[in-house]
């Protein structure tokens, strides 16, 4: 760390300089909010690096929410290591940095490029804030890489922008500083709204009405796993549930597929010629939201899904052991099933066969956000000294 200097205060008329970086689908669709309030405020030089972890996904919401990335890095490899990606990011990120000279660097969630442009922007002694601060399972290995990677962002970040309470009383827990930890909500539900409002496209009006839905007699079922704790059994076990669902013949599940092999071998080799199950290509983010509210439930591994279904009222079994997000278990909205095949059936019946148990899952509050996230996230930082 020799002759390195600290961060320089901003100082007269000087715009804050704010670099916003991401890499996943997940993370372009909760920074978007933020990234366009940064280019509606004053005062605010805000650029955009992507780092492409996840290209074609990441695409998707780039263009829906009409972001023109300053810095391209598409690093995205088939089959490639959380090492090989690590030193990537390392090597591809450090110049735009060096170029831009960033007052703030800004991250969001748990990804491995979460993890290295945090470590990176301590390197370089610039400030990091980061967006869904605080989440935690306990458990270094659920998620994995996640829980280490939010772990080492909540270590290096400067402001915490905490989506709860609950999140925010972890990172006091952990010795973070109160004045630096900001409770703003998910901005995840700003892009809901913004997508919800708009049309639902052609292929889900087309796809419902090929699977006879809406229908008195039959229910949609939405189903997203990918997380990497559930490749081999635990995921085989989610797709004989899947199966043995689709029997009752009341119901059709949709399963967009993520392209992940590891992912795609058992999906496809369980469930591919099943009846009432459609295997779909992932799906664009306006098309799998329409799908979220039009969804009797959501059977899900993902983080993102168990935040947003329930703002359409919609229950969400968590197809995991542990959740960071146990506020939404607390309010009803969520349902933690694990991956047992019989754990998984019993419990996507139970929501099915009784209305009382569906309805107090349905109108259950959502605790994770009013759509405002960005405004606070972005006052937060206009407001921060730096020194």
């Amino acid at each position: 760390m020799e002759g390195m200097t600290k961060p320089k205060p901003q100082i007269g008329n000087q715009k804050l300089k704010v670099l916003s970086v991401f890499g996943t689908r997940p993370e372009a669709v909760k920074m978007a909010p933020v990234v366009q309030q940064l280019a509606q405020t004053p005062g605010m030089d805000s650029r955009v690096c992507i780092t492409a972890q996840h290209r074609q996904m990441l695409d998707q919401v780039l263009n829906l929410f009409g972001i023109q990335p300053d810095y391209d890095l598409d690093l995205m490899r088939d089959d490639q290591s959380l090492a090989e990606l690590s030193a990537a990011i390392f090597t591809h990120l450090d110049p735009v940095f060096t170029e831009f000279e960033p007052d703030w660097v800004l991250v969001q969630g748990d990804t491995t490029t979460v993890a290295i442009t945090s470590l990176l922007a301590y390197y370089q002694r610039i400030r990091v804030g980061h967006v869904e601060a605080g989440l935690r399972t306990h458990d270094k290995w659920q998620p994995f890489p996640e829980e280490i990677n939010r772990h080492v962002a909540g270590v290096v970040a400067d402001l915490h922008f905490a989506p709860t309470q609950l999140a925010r009383e972890n990172l006091l827990h952990e010795g973070i500083p109160d004045e630096a930890i900001f409770v703003t909500g998910n901005p995840v539900i700003d892009a809901l709204q913004f997508v919800a409002e708009r049309p639902a496209p052609q292929e889900i009006e087309e796809l419902l009405e090929k699977l006879e839905l809406p229908s008195s007699d039959k229910h949609l079922i939405l189903v997203t796993a990918h997380r990497r704790e559930n490749f081999g059994q635990p995921l085989e076990n989610i797709c004989r549930a899947l199966k043995e669902l689709a029997d009752r013949g009341d119901v059709e599940i949709v399963y967009p597929v993520h392209l992940n092999p590891n992912v795609q071998e058992p999906v496809k080799r369980i469930l591919g010629d099943v009846p009432h199950v459609t295997l779909l290509p992932p799906l664009d983010y306006l098309p799998l939201v329409h799908l979220q509210k039009r969804s009797k439930i959501i059977l899900t591994d993902s983080g993102g899904i168990q935040e947003e279904a329930p703002a359409f009222g919609v229950p969400v079994l968590v197809l995991r052991k542990v959740t960071e997000r146990p506020e939404g278990v607390a309010a009803g909205t969520l349902k933690l099933v694990g991956t047992e095949a019989g754990a998984i059936v019993r419990e996507a019946r139970r929501l099915l066969d009784d209305p009382s148990a569906h309805a107090k899952m349905a109108k259950a509050v959502n605790p994770f956000g009013d759509g405002h996230a960005a405004e606070r996230i972005v006052e937060a930082l206009k407001t921060f000294k730096l020194s």
